[in-house]
Order: structure tokens, then sequence, then C-alpha cells
């Protein structure tokens, strides 16, 4: 692998997620965050025209591109640099890009079940994915409660006052977006990162 994924979650904590189909919004929110103190950040692949801001935003952080469904999504966004690739899904094929291309793979997951599947796929970290819907901090004590092997990243409506609680349970990081950005300035969200960042000392 070109980046230790796991230490580069636990490091970081927070996993801030881009969803936006403007390249140059994509581009200065992402700036906002690694100016916030964060370098790993997911850039969801929603218009082909992200993958030009995924390439330009590789030279500055750790770009996991997310939202990848199909093998060609997750071979251009590789191409254009991006060092991760995340689903919604549990795919095989994209199990298959990511050893053969030797890019982390994050897996979407629902259930416990799903989760053990991608584990034993030797998947290094599963997301749990709708959080906040499935039961939020306590659905993921109890998922983690039987399977503390497991490395997770708790996303879907987390707000930034939960986030401690979702560490403190167990999860690897996790994955914060609307909470983070959505309808603030790029200076705000920079301080809303470093307060962020602080809170979890």
């Amino acid at each position: 692998m070109n980046i230790n994924l796991l230490d580069k979650l636990k490091e970081n904590k927070v996993f801030p997620i881009i969803r936006n189909k403007n390249p140059e919004d994509i581009l200065n929110t992402a700036k906002a965050i690694i100016n916030g103190g964060i370098d790993i950040i997911e850039v969801n692949v929603g218009d082909s025209k992200v993958y030009n801001a995924i390439e330009q935003l590789s030279k500055d952080a750790t770009i996991c591109a997310g939202g990848i469904i199909t093998s060609v999504q997750a071979q251009i966004a590789i191409d254009c640099g991006a060092k991760i690739i995340s689903s919604p899904i549990f795919s095989t094929s994209l199990v298959k890009i990511s050893k053969d291309r030797h890019i982390p793979f994050i897996a979407g997951t629902s259930t416990a079940n799903e989760a053990y599947k991608a584990w034993q796929a030797r998947i290094p970290v599963v997301k749990v994915f709708p959080a906040a819907a499935l039961g939020g901090v306590e659905y993921i004590e109890n998922m983690l409660r039987p399977m503390p092997f497991l490395n997770v990243i708790a996303q879907g409506d987390v707000k930034l006052n939960e986030v401690k609680a979702y560490i403190n349970a167990g999860a690897l990081a996790v994955g914060i977006g609307r909470n983070l950005t959505a309808g603030f300035s790029y200076e705000t969200i920079t301080q809303r990162t470093k307060q962020l960042l602080e809170s979890l000392k």
C-alpha cells in the first residue's frame, strides 16, 4: 500500500467527506479543511469533473475517491492520484482492483455480518453507514463488542459534538460531511475543523 491507512485515520480521527459537483468549490473546501489540520479527505465522485479536483488535491493531501461503485470509476480515480477508494457497498471487483493496484479499499457496510465478511476479504477498514440511522454510538459499541478486531469508520449524519463519543465507542475514525462544511464560508470551515480536532485532544 502507498500509505498506511490505519495510522493515517488513527492520527486524524476525523475523515471529512466532500460531496460536490463543482470542482472549484471542492478545491476550496478541501483546502479549508487542510488549513484546519486534516490531511486525509474523501472526495465523492458524483461527476466526471470531480476527477480533475482529485488530481490537483492529491499533491497536498491523502485523497480518497468516494462513492465508487464501478471498476472503471476506481481505475480513473487511482490514475488521477487517489490513494484510497471508498464505496457505499462491499464489492469483490473493487477488492480485486485494490489488491492489484496496491490501494486501500474502504467498504461500505451496514450490518455486523457485512462488516465481518469485508474483514474476511482482508479489507483494512470498513465504513458503517448510515451510522446515525442505524443507532448511532450504541450501534457501533454493539458491533465492536464481539468483534473488536474490526477497524470501523462511523459515517452518516454524525454531528460534530458526537465525534468524540464515536471514538470512545471504538471507532477508528468518524466520517463527517455536511455537518462540517455545508453552508459555511471557507474560513469558517477551517475554524470548525480546528475546533473539532481540539475537542478530540
